[in-house]
């Protein structure tokens, strides 16, 4: 059923995930008219089935392995019990505040939804689908912000029983006993631990010759390690061939044929831009050789009224990156003279141990033909890493030899998610060891640690031998 209703408007937005509604709300505060066009829920991908239900589910998890293992600390318990039933109950009603609060400020902030799939019938025009219901949103100019989906394998297809995406994953209404996990990077890892945390016999599968392909391997080897102290097999240089009979085959270049048990295989082989049925072809906005939407430094596709940001853009499928995309494009977009150059995106895995990355890796920075000097202060010799038994992992810190500045942080440990935003400032505002090492952290702190990781680079450490000296 065709109608004829055609909304106009100043800015069109499609889609209301991280990078989509921030950059409603955003344009909407710089006076803007606004129309957010979002098929699903509010908070797209990462509120409703990606970061937040995932993070309340290792939380948990991570809640009861700390009781399990708290008996050094003289504190005894029984056996613990799991509600799993609760526990998913508990995660989901902290997506519906969380949804209903996205809810709030748009209308707060007079921003018209619509729901329903949108595609371009013109570099003005947006045809909107809703059942059968279809209307027209006229635009001056429009941003796409349609995320991003699982990449699925030919041999192993998603059938949302056996075979499952991150998305079933988190929905689960029963402990798999035997969880296989296809994929090694951060996602497979992070729900990885979480079942393995639950009780399941989890492995992980990975075709390259370490989990976290591209990470330091320092930070890979007590990962790893540690992921074995769960009891989580992992097959390095393997390869899923098939499913069958409630088994996964794989094959390893080490051991040949294996058949793993599995109730349930995640596959976790990476994520693919939303750019599908989009009407592209109806505007000159262009993809590149990979799927992602061709833009400039200002975000603006090769069509001078549409623009694109999150995870169909430039950059990494990162929630954080998307936002930060959202603000700068709604302040482009109302003429405000910025760019997206130079940019500093952390990389966070909530895995146990936890891992936060920023800028430049060693190797990275030696490629660029800079000397460097790097050191590290382990949580070993944290007093507040021991107060809380947590004392795995260390501060990594890459430093230019010629001018002390910082250019890169790697994180292992307890709180490494959050001790990140203080690197990832110092390197944004170009921060010299010095300038770390001299900043009074407050004691006893596990932000301490990047202030004697700071230390430790310069041979002045005080908590740790200086090997320099």
């Amino acid at each position: 059923m065709e109608s004829n209703s055609t909304i106009k408007t100043e800015l069109a937005v499609i889609g209301a995930g991280p990078a989509g509604y921030v950059a409603a709300i955003r344009a909407a505060q710089l006076k803007h008219k606004v129309v957010l066009i979002e098929e699903d829920k509010l908070g797209g991908i990462c509120l409703n089935s990606g970061c937040i239900p995932s993070k309340a589910l290792i939380y948990a998890s991570d809640f009861l392995d700390k009781i399990k293992n708290s008996s050094n600390m003289g504190i005894k318990v029984g056996k613990a019990s799991i509600d799993f039933k609760k526990m998913q109950q508990w995660k989901d009603n902290i997506v519906l505040k969380l949804n209903k609060g996205i809810d709030t400020l748009c209308k707060a902030n007079k921003i018209t939804i619509i729901k329903g799939t949108a595609s371009f019938k013109s570099s003005n025009k947006l045809k909107i689908i809703n059942n059968n219901n279809i209307s027209y949103v006229d635009f001056k100019k429009a941003i796409i912000a349609t995320g991003s989906k699982p990449i699925e394998l030919p041999n192993l297809k998603f059938n949302s029983k056996k075979i499952i995406s991150s998305t079933e994953t988190l929905s689960l209404n029963k402990i798999p006993d035997n969880f296989v996990v296809i994929g090694g990077g951060y996602i497979g890892l992070e729900l990885g631990t979480v079942y393995a945390k639950l009780g399941s016999n989890v492995s992980v599968v990975q075709m390259t010759d370490q989990i976290l392909p591209g990470f330091d391997k320092s930070i890979v080897a007590i990962l790893h390690k540690n992921l074995e102290k769960m009891n989580v097999d992992i097959y390095l240089n393997s390869k899923a061939d098939k499913f069958e009979n409630n088994k996964v085959i794989i094959s390893s270049k080490e051991k040949g044929k294996i058949e793993l048990d599995a109730d349930k295989v995640l596959v976790a082989a990476g994520r693919f831009p939303n750019t599908k049925n989009l009407g592209l072809e109806n505007t000159k906005v262009k993809l590149d050789n990979t799927g992602f939407v061709k833009v400039d430094n200002n975000l603006m596709t090769n069509d001078k009224n549409i623009y694109a940001i999150g995870d169909v853009s430039i950059g990494p499928m990162l929630a954080h990156k998307a936002s930060y995309q959202g603000k700068l494009v709604a302040e482009i977009i109302a003429g405000n003279k910025q760019s997206y150059e130079n940019v500093i995106v952390p990389a966070i895995i909530f895995t146990d141990l936890e891992v936060a990355i920023v800028g430049l890796t060693e190797q990275q920075a030696k490629n660029k033909n800079i000397e460097v000097k790097t050191g590290k202060f382990p949580f070993l010799a944290s007093s507040r890493a021991m107060t809380r038994d947590e004392t795995q992992g260390f501060v990594k810190i890459i430093a230019d030899e010629k001018n002390n500045k910082i250019l890169g942080v790697q994180i292992v440990g307890s709180e490494a998610s959050d001790l990140i935003s203080e690197a990832a400032l110092a390197i944004k505002m170009g921060t010299t060891l010095q300038d770390l090492a001299l900043t009074i952290h407050p004691h006893p702190t596990l932000s301490e640690s990047l202030m004697e990781a700071a230390e430790a680079t310069m041979g002045k450490a005080i908590h740790i031998l200086n090997p320099k000296l």
